[in-house]
């Protein structure tokens, strides 16, 4: 089978399979239904969301890691910063 075929296959996959809600898990992004999720649930999406970030991670440049970290010590600077 090439690579179109498996697509094509891939694509009509349904909703009902086990692989076709594992793949509903790890896509969901409505943070009502996020909330509804069991415990098994939360940990496929968490260990699929944990992996995503480490391989984009490792494609990232030091470059951009550093403005990554400075953008987010920005963030906890304006999040913390004294009230006058």
């Amino acid at each position: 089978m090439d690579w179109q075929e498996f697509c094509v296959l891939l694509s009509g996959l349904m909703p009902e399979t086990p692989l076709g809600r594992i793949v509903a898990i790890r896509s969901e992004e409505d943070r009502d239904i996020l909330k509804g999720f069991t415990p098994e649930q939360r940990a496929v999406r968490s260990e699929w969301r944990s992996r995503k970030h480490c391989e984009q991670v490792a494609q990232m440049t030091e470059e951009e890691k550093l403005v990554a970290v400075k953008s987010i010590q920005k963030m906890f600077e304006k999040a913390f910063a004294e009230k006058r």
